[in-house]
């Protein structure tokens, strides 16, 4: 981040708690307003799934690669699954190129987390040789625009690209692997949803721009599966919630995540 960048914080910070003071945001929502969302499917032609999605300015894309690998020693009877998020210099200045920052790893955990606690993927239905043999999911996501909560627009690109996400049909007799011509569905069971909120003084606000996160003291996401429960959370920043605010975040992102989850794609019929 540069250092005019540190400033601007300084000295919009009072801009923004007057309006917070008021019910009012940068951008003209109030504190418990989602940006509009839309989410477009199947424009990676070569990956097995992708998603594009806008949250707001934001945008983030993420595609799906299947392969055939060997399971992990621990989990000998499951899929494997591994998300890499990428935050790339084009979505932003402040994002350099190299190796992954910290940024680039929380993403990509919370992501991998909310997917793995919901159960969205039935990975026991990944394996086709126990031990031996089985499909491995490759999640890539790229920032391409950042104007705030990559963690909500990251979530969002995964879970969309997963849904339409196909691999082909395989046939396993006396452990022998015949790959078919077709394509099936890979086994979905969840769609979670996560909602993040930012806290600026004594104020909650949820799914905060690029400007409202330099003022933030606090961030926490809530991650939703479709039975309304959390699944997963996630605190960043040195600030603190308190226990009634993290009840009032609850009510709020589960409402908000049923909404959400009405822009993702359905679920697959198996």
């Amino acid at each position: 981040m540069s250092r005019s960048e540190r400033i601007i914080p300084i000295v919009q910070r009072k801009t923004i708690e007057a309006l917070l003071e008021k019910g009012e945001r940068l951008d003209g929502r109030t504190l418990t307003d989602y940006r509009s969302l839309k989410i477009k499917t199947g424009i990676i032609e070569k990956a097995e799934g992708s998603a594009l999605v806008e949250l707001g300015n934001t945008m983030t894309i993420a595609g799906v690669k299947i392969s055939m690998g060997r399971p992990f020693a621990n989990d000998p009877n499951k899929g494997v699954l591994i998300v890499n998020a990428e935050l790339i210099p084009i979505a932003s200045p402040t994002f350099e190129p190299g190796p992954p920052g910290e940024e680039d790893v929380e993403i990509s955990r919370v992501v991998d987390r909310g997917i793995r606690s919901s159960e969205m993927l039935a990975l026991d239905k990944l394996v086709l040789v126990p031990g031996e043999r089985a499909w491995v999911i490759y999640v890539d996501i790229y920032a391409l625009n950042h104007d705030g909560n990559l963690i909500d627009a990251c979530m969002l690109a995964a879970t969309s690209a997963l849904l339409t996400a196909t691999k082909p049909k395989t046939i396993v007799e006396n452990g022998e692997i015949k790959v078919l011509d077709e394509k099936e569905p890979l086994p979905i069971q969840d769609r979670p949803v996560s909602v993040t909120f930012g806290k600026i003084g004594k104020h909650i606000l949820v799914d905060p721009i690029y400007k409202e996160e330099l003022a933030i003291d606090a961030r926490l996401t809530l991650m939703f599966s479709e039975k309304d429960e959390i699944v997963a959370v996630q605190k960043g920043l040195p600030g603190y919630f308190t226990y009634k605010e993290i009840l009032e975040a609850v009510e709020v992102g589960l409402n908000l995540s049923k909404i959400i989850r009405k822009t993702l794609p359905n679920p697959p019929k198996i």
